[in-house]
This record gives C-alpha cells, sequence and structure tokens, in this order.
C-alpha cells in the first residue's frame, strides 16, 4: 500500500506558531493569560469528533483509479473517528449519480467525489452542497465551484510542462534533435492540457522539433499498437514523452519488439513497473511524471477536516482552500527509491 502517513502531518494541525508569537509581543490591556484564537485550532492527528466520510468515484479500471480508490481506504482507516462509506464505482452517469443520492440520503457529514464526468454530474455535487453536506471535488472538476468546497486534483498542464522540460534539458546542446509523443484519449481536456504543457515547455529549447504525435487509450493494448505505428513512421528520433505508465506497459512492448534503444522515453502518473524500470536502469524509460493518486488520501484528510472543522497546518486560516493543484514531479533515478512506496499496480 502507499506510505501516506508522513504526510498528514504536512496537511492539517495548529495553526502557524509565528501567528501567537506575534500576538503575544504587543502590548494590551486584555488578560496576559487569554490565548490567541489561532491557537484554539485542533490539532493535526487527535481524535475528534466523529465523521462520516461518502467517497464516490468512477469503475476502477484502470491501475491508477484502483490506487485512487486504495488510498481513500487506507487513509480513513488511519482515523478512529472516521467513518467510510464508499460505493462501488461506476462509469455510468446516471449509476455514478445514484450512488452519489444514496449517500446525501443517508446523511453522511461529507462526501468525496471523483465524478467519471465533472459536467454531467454538477447537479448532484449542487445538491448535496445544498443538503448541506460539503463536497470535497476530487480531481475531475464539476463545472459550478458552487458543486464543491474544496477541489484537490493533480495538474495535466504542469505534467506536461515538466516532461518536456526534463527531456529539453537532457537533449540540450544536440543539434536538429527530433520528439515524439504518445498522448492518452484526445477527446479528453486533461489528454490536451498535457500536450499543451509538453509544447510549452519544449519553446524553450529551440533546437529540439516535435516531429510526431499519436494518440492512445491508456490502456496497454492501445500503447503497444500505437507505439508500433510510431516507432515504423519515425524510424529515427531522440525522445518519447508518453502520457500514461498504464499504456507505457504496452509501448515498451513495441519497442522491446522493435529492437529499439536509441531514445530516452518519459512517462506518466506513477505506476509501480515503470519504478521499477527506472531503478533497473537497462531500458529507454529514463524518468516518469507524476499524477499521484496519493490526492485521494488527501482528499480524506481534507473532508475530515471539514467535518471537524479544522484548517491546513502551516496557514493562518482556520478554514481549508478552496482549491489544491499537486505537484507533478520528476521521478528518476537520482529519486524514484523515495516514491517507490507510492508506486500503483
Amino acid at each position: 500500500m502507499p506510505e501516506l502517513t508522513s504526510r498528514r502531518g504536512l496537511l492539517f494541525g495548529t495553526a502557524a506558531a509565528s501567528a501567537g508569537a506575534l500576538l503575544a509581543g504587543c502590548t494590551s490591556n486584555e488578560p496576559k493569560d487569554e490565548k490567541p484564537a489561532a491557537e484554539d485550532k485542533p490539532a493535526d492527528d487527535r481524535p475528534g469528533k466523529h465523521v462520516t466520510i461518502g467517497f464516490a468515484g468512477p469503475q476502477a479500471d484502470h491501475g491508477w483509479l484502483n490506487a485512487i480508490n486504495d488510498n481513500a481506504r487506507s487513509r480513513a482507516a488511519t482515523y478512529r473517528d472516521v467513518t467510510l462509506e464508499i460505493t462501488e464505482g461506476s462509469n455510468d452517469t446516471a449509476s455514478q449519480i445514484g450512488q452519489i443520492e444514496t449517500l446525501i440520503n443517508k446523511k453522511v457529514d461529507v462526501l468525496v467525489v471523483l465524478p467519471a464526468d465533472g459536467k454531467a454530474l454538477t447537479q448532484v455535487g449542487l445538491k448535496a452542497m445544498r443538503a448541506g453536506i460539503p463536497v470535497v471535488n476530487l480531481d475531475r472538476v464539476f463545472d459550478s465551484p458552487q458543486a464543491y468546497r474544496c477541489w484537490i486534483g493533480g495538474d495535466n498542464y504542469g505534467m506536461g510542462l515538466n516532461a518536456g522540460h526534463y527531456i529539453g534539458e537532457k537533449l540540450k546542446g544536440k543539434k536538429n534533435a527530433r520528439v515524439v509523443e504518445l498522448a492518452g484519449l484526445d477527446n479528453l481536456e486533461l489528454t490536451k492540457q498535457r500536450t499543451r504543457g509538453f509544447d510549452d515547455a519544449l519553446k524553450n529549447y529551440p533546437d529540439i522539433k516535435k516531429v510526431a504525435r499519436q494518440a492512445a487509450d491508456f490502456t496497454v493494448e492501445s500503447g503497444q499498437a500505437k507505439m508500433a505505428q510510431l516507432l515504423q513512421a519515425q524510424p529515427e528520433f531522440d525522445a518519447l514523452w508518453n502520457h500514461d505508465d498504464d499504456q507505457g506497459v504496452g509501448a515498451l512492448r513495441a519497442v522491446e519488439q522493435a529492437g529499439r534503444d536509441d531514445f530516452l522515453m518519459v512517462g506518466g502518473a506513477g505506476a509501480l513497473s515503470a519504478f521499477q524500470a527506472i531503478k533497473r536502469g537497462d531500458g529507454v524509460l529514463k524518468a516518469t511524471v507524476l499524477y499521484p493518486p496519493t490526492m485521494a488520501a488527501s482528499a480524506i484528510d481534507l473532508a475530515r477536516a471539514l467535518g471537524q472543522g479544522k484548517g491546513v497546518g502551516g496557514l493562518a486560516e482556520f478554514e481549508i482552500p478552496t482549491a489544491l493543484t499537486l505537484y507533478s514531479a520528476v521521478v528518476d533515478k537520482d529519486n524514484v527509491d523515495r516514491y517507490m512506496s507510492t508506486g500503483f499496480r
């Protein structure tokens, strides 16, 4: 299971100590033993008010989505004051709406929702909020900010941007360098954002040219088929940016079958198989850019904080933020051991 414990202390706790120090240094006619309001905030992991969290996500038909469910379950299990009501998950919009409405009728304290389709599920998010149930919108955003109290998710543009900068630095100084891109589903906005970030990064490296782009379907099978087509169409290139580590398994099969080892590959998301390949260092895969499924664990933290009236450690505010965008770190041989325990299968 992903190692989650260390993140808890980073998220939730008392307000910044500096706020108390500043107040203590001011002269006042108030009694000296009166504490600043900020010191009354709950401590991070001390048991508090019991919170029932409803969790609704899409069907776990992908390694990353399965890891989302695992992270939510394991995180909730670390809290004695949390009960998790989790749905079966569905990629059918009507079914997921029905599952969320069931959680609303159960009067859960907080909802965590990763919608199969953010636009289509906006109304049920609004319904929960109007019923007094705060919603933590996980990753795929609802159409209206009124449909959620807090959004937490990955940075698709940042994935492409960081992948592009990593490749750019590796090919820096190489004249007429050529790169190719194996994208995900082209009808998804996240795929467009990843490509846009990648293209924007490459603008910083005038000697590098993207010579081909092929869209796959975020599956092993599509990754293998589309990568085989890229390899046939492009007999020479220096680097590959692959949007997804699951489809990357297939892409690597195609590379091996073609007997190619003349380029470097950067993946995306953070699968365990990718981390292991990077650590071995015996293939073309040299790095992957994270889209961390640990966001589901953090969503549980946020939901618990909402239910207990907590804030975020390190900030002076009493309330949690309205949005948290996670960073897309690049994992390569230099830091792969640090992230190995978070890799999803």
